[in-house]
């Protein structure tokens, strides 16, 4: 799997998931890919649809939930992982640990769908599409 962890988040969860899965899977915040982090939603977007098959997890759900970006996201192929609004004020720590728990669920997720928007719920081992 190949993840991209957004803006909202800190670079050290990705920099820490992204040693924690070193060999299997790809993890890296937005401003270690493109060597910034002011890039519009609508710029990354973009460019990660054009590199194919890849998720992010971001605590901006208006990318989920609002027009044009949502139909932009869906339409560049990407699978988007959400935390829940709870969860996205959880200390970095558990929402790491949150996130250890849903791993197989995520790869599942990003091996068996083309496109979609998920929350990160604070209980259970599956996600829900939004």
């Amino acid at each position: 799997m190949k993840l991209l962890v957004d803006n909202n988040l800190p670079p050290r969860l990705a920099r820490g998931l992204g040693a924690f899965f070193d060999d299997d899977h790809v993890v890296i915040h937005i401003q270690d890919k493109f060597g910034r982090g002011n890039l519009s939603d609508e710029d990354w977007i973009k460019l990660l649809g054009q590199e194919g098959r890849w998720c992010v997890l971001t605590g901006d759900r208006n990318i989920a939930k609002k027009r044009p970006s949502r139909q932009l996201f869906l339409a560049s192929g990407l699978i988007g992982f959400f935390p829940s609004p709870s969860v996205a004020k959880w200390p970095m720590e558990r929402l790491a640990a949150r996130l250890l728990v849903l791993w197989p669920s995520l790869v599942n997720l990003s091996e068996s769908v083309s496109s979609g928007c998920y929350e990160v719920s604070a209980t259970g081992e599956r996600l829900r599409g939004f």
